[in-house]
């Protein structure tokens, strides 16, 4: 009965790993994320920017600030998904920060 409880934990935990990361790989649509930069910031934004010495993303969170305050001032009226996608495309092109995903947690921390 033990060996049979074992098995059943094992795949229960088999199970969760492998959700968690399909989830955590459909956390941002990284084209979707292109797409919206190229239409709406790349006539201000060329890659230099992301390069420069003070910037005011340090992590993914201040990058994702940093996505929300310019839709903003833009009106674009983003939703919370095109915000996420951006900050994704983003980070993968120039960041590398650890990504948060929704549920408070980093890549690193599953």
């Amino acid at each position: 009965m033990a060996g049979i409880i074992k098995s059943l934990i094992v795949v229960a935990c088999t199970i969760l790993v492998l959700c968690n990361s399909v989830y955590a790989q459909s956390e941002f649509d990284e084209t979707r994320g292109e797409l919206l930069y190229s239409i709406h910031c790349i006539s201000c934004h060329d890659s230099e920017i992301h390069w420069r010495e003070k910037k005011l993303a340090t992590n993914w969170d201040t990058l994702k600030d940093q996505v929300e305050r310019w839709q903003v001032n833009l009106a674009l009226d983003w939703s919370d998904n095109d915000i996420i996608d951006v900050t994704g495309y983003l980070n993968l092109q120039f960041y590398h920060f650890p990504v948060m995903l929704r549920n408070g947690l980093s890549e690193n921390d599953r």
